[in-house]
């Protein structure tokens, strides 16, 4: 795409109403790094800084939120020499690359099971959240050791404790109070959801909060997922109709 056709794509998703929140499934790092003959890690290193581009585009925009599924629940099952690397990159993103972040104005918030992340991380997990907790520009939120269905669990199970001391009764329970209990309490439902890589899933993620969630897939592999495709999926999406459940006013008649 020449740089003119990028401006009058970015020009026209400008003019439409922006999603207000953007998730993001970063996958396909090992095989763009396996095509090219490098090893994963080196596919991992360049997500990383793909990330960083993204991050720009979308605060750039004026998005409120974006949500970047950085480590599942069942990625432990990967060899550990890889998810030691993970680990390690994960601890120099946070040592090296947030002070950029929080320049821009840029809030992060992590995700996820942080109790079963190792101390290092979690270390800096705090540190990160605390510099940059007054930022009001873009939200990242980054799912860390994250699973749907965790995430579910784990807000079940503080509502039967709730009814078990007493401070909510059972009927009290809807979906609303269940919400507050996600690890996204305070953060909308997201409008989009992009997965870059070929696959068509979205492989335990956000599953409570992408119940009328539109999707958008995409070949490209993340480390090569760009500007204009971004642009591409938020025109997408801006092109299509959410009902949530309802009718188009026409059909109702």
């Amino acid at each position: 795409m020449m740089q003119s056709d990028l401006k009058e794509l970015k020009k026209k998703v400008l003019i439409q109403k922006m999603p207000e929140h953007i998730a993001i499934i970063m996958d396909g790092n090992g095989r763009w790094a396996k095509e090219r003959g490098l090893s994963r890690t080196a596919g991992h290193k360049e997500g990383m800084q793909r990330l960083k581009k993204i991050v720009k585009v979308v605060n750039d925009l004026g998005i409120k939120h974006l949500t970047v599924f950085a480590f599942s629940t069942e990625n432990w099952k990967r060899p550990k020499k890889e998810v030691d690397f993970l680990m390690k990159l994960f601890h120099r993103a946070f040592d090296n690359e947030v002070e950029e972040l929080h320049q821009s104005d840029v809030k992060i918030r992590v995700l996820g099971q942080i109790e079963g992340l190792p101390r290092n991380i979690k270390d800096k997990i705090d540190k990160v959240v605390e510099m940059t907790n007054k930022n009001k520009s873009l939200n990242l939120n980054i799912a860390l050791n994250y699973g749907g269905r965790s995430e579910i669990i784990d807000a079940a199970k503080s509502l039967a404790l709730k009814v078990k001391n007493g401070s909510i009764k059972l009927d009290d329970i809807n979906e609303e109070k269940l919400g507050n209990e996600l690890y996204t309490a305070s953060i909308p439902d997201p409008q989009l959801l992009i997965r870059p890589s070929g696959e068509k899933r979205i492989s335990n993620f956000l599953l409570w909060q992408s119940a009328y969630t539109e999707f958008w897939f995409t070949d490209t592999y993340w480390p090569d997922f760009d500007e204009r495709e971004l642009l591409e999926a938020i025109a997408d999406y801006q092109e299509r109709e959410r009902r949530f459940g309802g009718l188009k006013e026409k059909d109702s008649r």
